[in-house]
């Protein structure tokens, strides 16, 4: 990795920026609605419909929904500011209906039909966190270490998120949990909204076209290749630790990553580094790489630990660096929607790993998924490094 140089300012002086802290504790308090949301959602429509089966293909469908129509929720809001109180308002009354189906116990289709249009409207709040603190920052050193502080308090809220949905369910119902989720929705983004009010204004559409957006700005789509590839390779390597020692094992070893994440985050933006975002990118790809590498050398719980650790560093420190890269590569009035295409890429690629892994395990056996882990992601590396564009 490049040699860093010592920055002066630290995270106190971000927060310290004007404007900063209200968006974003307001912000947390939003994220906090997607981390709580999973589990009640999944045994409520358990409960509505009877069957495991028919809630898990109506949260899949849901989560699906949500991904692939979050850079055009992005755009519209970040168009028009007033729509996001409405998406808000739109996807709690139909997790509503959602909760009141299961509490009566509605059919297999109306859970579907329900779950996907309530896919249509989940209003974005990291793009739209990770726009501002690119307007708020006075220079990129501030606004790396602002991003780094943004990704480290959303992994930490997320991880947070299912242990208070599991005890929202255990002290009500499932429909019960599932309907004060979206009563928090509501309150949650009338307080972002508020607290993003007079910050920001409309923007105009850039040039980069109206159909594909940011997509078209060099460089962006083998970026968004790194961050699909990275998701991809830690499902891959999830399912192979599962299949080879067990959910017992799994469970505290996946928790490395989130671990590592967080202190290499914290750690990687409190450095000035001399190469560029995109050469950066690129050298935590492959540094990502090996150290999924190392359950194939070392074929044990402990090698498989010592590599979440340090996968999961150079994972969260390639995300932060990512959304460096939005700024860079993305014109101004582009940049929330680039960010939420960020956040689809790593939800295809994640999906696609998963999808993957099963396949390669059931037919080659579970070491296939620690090799195949390491050579996805050096392969997007390698690929994303050999095309011109401004990553080099």
């Amino acid at each position: 990795m490049p040699r860093p140089v010592r920055g002066s300012a630290g995270y106190r002086a971000v927060l310290a920026l004007p404007h900063a802290r209200t968006p974003f504790a307001a912000a947390l308090l939003a994220r906090l609605c997607y981390g709580v949301l999973p589990l009640p959602l999944l045994l409520a429509l358990r409960d509505g419909t009877g069957s495991y089966a028919a809630a898990g293909t109506a949260v899949g469908l849901f989560g699906l929904v949500c991904a692939l129509l979050g850079p055009l929720r992005a755009r519209l809001v970040e168009r028009r500011p007033v729509a996001l109180p409405a998406l808000a308002a739109a996807h709690a009354l139909l997790l509503t209906a959602l909760a009141a189906g299961a509490a009566l116990t509605l059919p297999v289709w109306a859970a579907i039909v329900l779950a996907v249009l309530a896919g249509l409207f989940p209003p974005p709040v990291g793009p739209l966190m990770r726009t501002l603190w690119g307007e708020l920052a006075a220079d990129e050193e501030q606004r790396q270490r602002a991003l780094s502080l943004d990704t480290v308090a959303e992994s930490t809220v997320f991880a947070l998120g299912p242990v208070l949905g599991g005890l929202l369910v255990a002290a009500w119902s499932a429909p019960v949990a599932l309907a004060a989720c979206a009563a928090l929705f509501v309150v949650a983004f009338a307080v972002f909204a508020h607290a993003l009010r007079g910050r920001r204004t409309p923007t105009a559409p850039s040039s980069s076209g109206v159909v594909t957006g940011p997509l078209r700005a060099p460089g962006f789509a083998p970026l968004l290749l790194v961050v699909a590839a990275v998701a991809g390779a830690l499902a891959l390597d999830e399912i192979a630790i599962v299949a080879t020692w067990g959910a017992g094992v799994a469970g505290p070893l996946l928790a490395l990553f989130s671990v590592g994440g967080a202190v290499g985050a914290l750690a990687y933006g409190r450095r000035t580094w001399r190469a560029g975002p995109g050469r950066r990118l690129l050298v935590l790809a492959a540094a990502a790489a090996g150290c999924y590498a190392v359950p194939v050398l070392a074929p044990s719980p402990a090698g498989a630990g010592v590599a979440l650790v340090l996968a999961g560093a150079c994972t969260d420190a390639l995300l932060v660096t990512g959304y460096l890269l939005v700024d860079v590569l993305v014109p101004a009035g582009s940049r929330t929607e680039a960010g939420a295409w960020v956040n689809t890429a790593y939800n295809l690629g994640s999906a696609l790993g998963s999808s993957a892994a099963g396949l390669l395990v059931d037919r080659a056996g579970a070491p296939a998924g620690f090799t195949a882990a390491a050579v996805a992601l050096a392969a997007a590396a390698a690929l994303a490094a050999a095309l011109r564009s401004p990553l080099r």
